[in-house]
């Protein structure tokens, strides 16, 4: 009997091209991409999040995208959202008889839909925040890994996100989700390359995207209202360039920094995917050095064998 594929997930570190393997599976399977990042869902945050929107055209046609451009910046967007975003969606594409293939970064989204756990939305906390307030940031930080492996590792860029994040931790222990979500039965896929290829990767890119107007992005954003510790609050590239902007830094530390802190969480997301591995959810890795072709279709044939096995 034939197994039933509901989705498609490509995964990997920054800089793997993920994008592009998903975009071209879509193309060969009528599928559908959702975005699985926790910054792409901004309006105007696009070079520094990597949108690659012209990827997303192959041979004149336009592959359909979803999840990104769907908050304001300088507003709050997490996980739970995600997950609610993300249903709505993933029961349309299915609706129109399509196949979803989700693909991005953040291991936290990834994993919060497939493992299907519902999660809660979380009120404030006035006393717990006026508490935490009177702690220096080292304290909040520990505070936090106390509770178990940081969901985000922007999490502890900012004070305030630190303590949102102390928040969220603390009401999940006192009120544990128990009602999960429909099972998703996904085939999952990531990119993988040597580790001084994905660091050789990452340091071109930054490069490319400073030529092509990353620094004017997060300055239109500066002079469009919001204010820095909003941008810093997302941390990497919205980080140390809107330092550069402020006069904070230099450029030529910017980049340092920046290139530095790409590298690290490109360390972490893979600490991430792999602890995922252990925890039960099958990833099936690629070559990322194997051209175009050839990983759609080692994506197809692992795809095929899943459904006949």
């Amino acid at each position: 009997m034939e197994k039933k594929t509901d989705m498609v997930t490509i995964l990997g570190s920054t800089a793997t091209g993920k994008t592009r393997l998903a975009v071209l599976l879509a193309d060969k399977t009528g599928g559908e991409v959702l975005s699985a990042d926790s910054r792409q869902v901004y309006r105007g945050m696009d070079i520094g999040t990597g949108k690659d929107l012209k990827d997303f055209i192959v041979n004149g046609r336009q592959i359909p995208l979803h999840l990104t451009d769907i908050a304001e910046p300088g507003t709050e967007y997490n996980v739970f959202a995600f997950q609610r975003d993300f249903l709505r969606v993933y029961n349309d594409i299915k609706r129109r008889g399509h196949l979803p293939v989700l693909c991005g970064g953040t291991g936290l989204y990834i994993e919060a839909v497939l493992n299907g756990y519902k999660l809660q939305q979380v009120p404030e906390d006035t006393d717990l925040r006026r508490k935490l307030g009177q702690l220096s940031e080292n304290k909040l930080i520990d505070i936090l890994k106390s509770y178990g492996p940081l969901h985000n590792t922007t999490d502890i860029t900012d004070r305030q996100r630190t303590i949102r994040a102390i928040e969220i931790k603390a009401f999940q222990r006192k009120h544990p989700a128990k009602e999960k979500l429909p099972e998703i039965r996904s085939v999952n896929f990531g990119i993988s390359f040597p580790r001084e290829q994905v660091r050789q990767r990452i340091t071109q890119r930054l490069k490319t995207r400073l030529e092509n107007g990353m620094v004017e992005e997060v300055r239109h954003l500066l002079n469009s209202g919001l204010k820095p510790e909003q941008l810093i609050f997302y941390g990497l590239e919205y980080r140390y360039i809107t330092l550069y902007l402020t006069g904070e830094i230099g450029y030529d530390e910017m980049f340092s920094l920046l290139n530095t802190a790409i590298h690290q969480f490109s360390k972490r997301q893979m600490t991430w995917f792999r602890r995922m591995e252990k925890r039960g959810i099958v990833i099936h890795w690629i070559d990322g050095n194997l051209p175009d072709t050839e990983k759609v279709n080692t994506c197809l044939e692992i795809l095929k064998k899943e459904k006949n096995e």
